[in-house]
């Protein structure tokens, strides 16, 4: 069976980068709990948002995310019983193309070269199951369909969801 798993917010802490980045910047005080439902930028002053909004243009954002919690393990257990592949809409920031693998290279050394999705719309993926956080690349997937939770998803309904890796152990180990 063909596995395909998103990048950021699903194995790549990009949300919580979001607000350490913007805390940072800012000397503020924000926290993943006061942003729960929404996207960063839209919990920051308007003054703010274009500044959260170019994280993602900047030089080494996409290399330096912390993984999430438990990926490590259970991707690796995946690889041993799926056909595993990252695919991740990394087209809109070019920069993050070589960041994106470098990461890959880094955290899961076990995902080879080829079996890396580095596309701009994911409605080409072809398989069984696609573990995402955005809903709108989940439906035009036309397999099984895990909605990996997000705090800017928590409301999100529509497809079966995994709140963490150890759910998505149960689900499909």
């Amino acid at each position: 069976m063909t596995l395909f798993i998103d990048m950021d917010e699903v194995i790549a802490d990009t949300y919580g980068a979001h607000i350490t980045t913007y805390n940072r910047d800012f000397d503020a005080s924000l926290t993943q709990e006061a942003c729960m439902g929404k996207e960063v930028w839209q919990c920051v002053p308007e003054a703010h948002q274009k500044s959260i909004r170019n994280h993602a243009r900047q030089e080494g954002f996409f290399r330096d995310l912390p993984p999430i919690e438990n990926s490590q393990d259970v991707l690796k257990e995946l690889s041993k019983q799926y056909d595993l592949f990252i695919a991740s809409a990394a087209m809109q920031f070019p920069n993050s193309l070589i960041e994106k693998s470098d990461w890959i290279d880094e955290y899961f050394p076990f995902i080879h070269w080829k079996n890396r999705i580095l596309c701009g719309d994911k409605h080409i993926l072809k398989g069984d199951i696609l573990i995402d956080d955005r809903s709108y690349n989940l439906d035009s997937f036309n397999g099984r369909t895990i909605l990996f939770t997000s705090p800017h998803n928590i409301h999100s309904e529509g497809h079966e969801r995994a709140n963490s890796w150890e759910d998505v152990a149960k689900k499909l180990l």
